[in-house]
């Protein structure tokens, strides 16, 4: 049978220890500040807007690639596609993105919801700056501009859109083979 131990009840209860006592370790705050996770919020936030980097293109340069600029025009579930893969790292297709991009906008007419969470990702993962404005803006009233800059942006950092993630990653791969096996040299000749 158990006995009612009333000091073993007052060690854990919510009272602060009185002199000369321990405190029980539980892993739960007692104190309602949390200073230290403020300052390091505080500090990430800091490195986050020293560190961000501007776009490679403006949002109205969608001429400066004028076969992407038509094929977005056009069809602009492709485009997004094609970034939406990218982004993902290859976690989800290109086919797939854009149909859900088709669907979206057929069934609710706001393609823009979908597409703006997508240059979200982006700017985190390259660290870009909000420019002009917000994301969410950006893809209301200007969807294909954005479209366009975040493929030119993509380009630009060496994607080739057209081949996909695993595209990509199968390329740069057989460009770092390439580059650390040393030429083969036959004897008589000179490098």
């Amino acid at each position: 049978m158990a006995s009612f131990n009333p000091s073993g009840y007052e060690k854990f209860s919510g009272s602060p220890p009185k002199q000369g006592q321990e405190a029980a370790t539980t892993g739960i705050p007692l104190s309602s500040s949390n200073r230290y996770s403020t300052e390091s919020c505080e500090t990430n936030t800091r490195l986050q807007t020293k560190t961000q980097v501007p776009w490679s293109s403006g949002l109205c340069d969608c001429f400066s690639d004028w076969r992407n600029c038509c094929i977005t025009c056009w069809c602009p579930c492709v485009t997004f596609g094609q970034i939406a893969e990218i982004v993902d790292k290859g976690s989800s297709s290109c086919g797939v993105n854009g149909a859900l991009y088709t669907l979206i906008a057929c069934v609710t007419g706001c393609a823009c919801c979908y597409s703006c969470f997508y240059r979200s990702k982006m700017r985190q993962q390259y660290m870009l700056k909000k420019h002009p404005c917000g994301d969410c803006l950006v893809h209301c009233c200007c969807e294909y501009c954005a479209l366009c800059q975040e493929y030119r942006e993509l380009k630009t950092r060496g994607y080739d859109l057209s081949i996909g993630w695993h595209g990509n990653m199968e390329k740069r791969s057989r460009e770092v083979a390439m580059t650390s096996i040393p030429p083969v040299v036959e004897d008589g000749m000179s490098r």
